[in-house]
């Protein structure tokens, strides 16, 4: 049995790879894809998901759009012997600067969509980690900005920072979460 899931937040259909508010399910794509970890559609919980070789992590993201992100983990936890402290959910984040990747355990939504249908339907004592987008600028440019797709120098950004979540994987696996922290937020 997995020790931890690790699923990424994204919308379904193929006009939404690569925008900004899939960074989650994106990275969580490539890792499988890298690692030859074959994810399956699981309609029954409205993800697609699928064990690493090792055994110790449940990959996954939900299919359905990321306002109802919720329905899928709360189908995952409950279908599952994970715990929702198990879980670890990878989403893009406004608040930080591009490329920035933290580490947050618990906590509210700030005013993420995909968390505060995660927290609705679960409670918010899962794992986070926050994938910086960088802001718009204006609030009436996010929902143009998270839907939009990634820039050249942002994708250079963002391919360190997916190197960074290389490196916690273990950790995560192994819920070393102190050093994770440490590792994430010095430096």
């Amino acid at each position: 049995m997995p020790n931890i899931s690790i699923l990424g937040l994204g919308n379904p259909g193929q006009k939404y790879d690569d925008t900004r508010h899939n960074i989650g399910k994106d990275w969580v794509i490539n890792y499988c894809l890298q690692n030859n970890i074959d994810l399956k559609i699981k309609s029954k919980l409205d993800s697609s998901v699928a064990v690493s070789a090792d055994e110790k992590i449940l990959w996954g993201y939900p299919n359905l759009y990321v306002n109802e992100s919720g329905q899928s983990i709360y189908k995952i936890i409950k279908n599952t012997n994970l715990q929702l402290i198990d879980t670890v959910i990878l989403h893009d984040d406004l608040d930080l600067p591009m490329g920035t990747i933290k580490l947050k355990v618990e906590g509210g939504h700030g005013g993420h969509n995909g968390l505060k249908s995660i927290i609705s339907l679960v409670g918010n004592s899962f794992l986070r980690i926050r994938i910086g987008i960088g802001h718009p600028g204006q609030k009436e440019d996010v929902t143009n900005w998270v839907l939009g797709k990634f820039k050249p120098h942002e994708k250079k950004l963002l391919d360190d920072s997916y190197l960074e979540f290389l490196n916690i994987i273990e950790l995560l696996a192994d819920k070393q979460i102190a050093k994770v922290q440490l590792q994430l937020h010095t430096g």
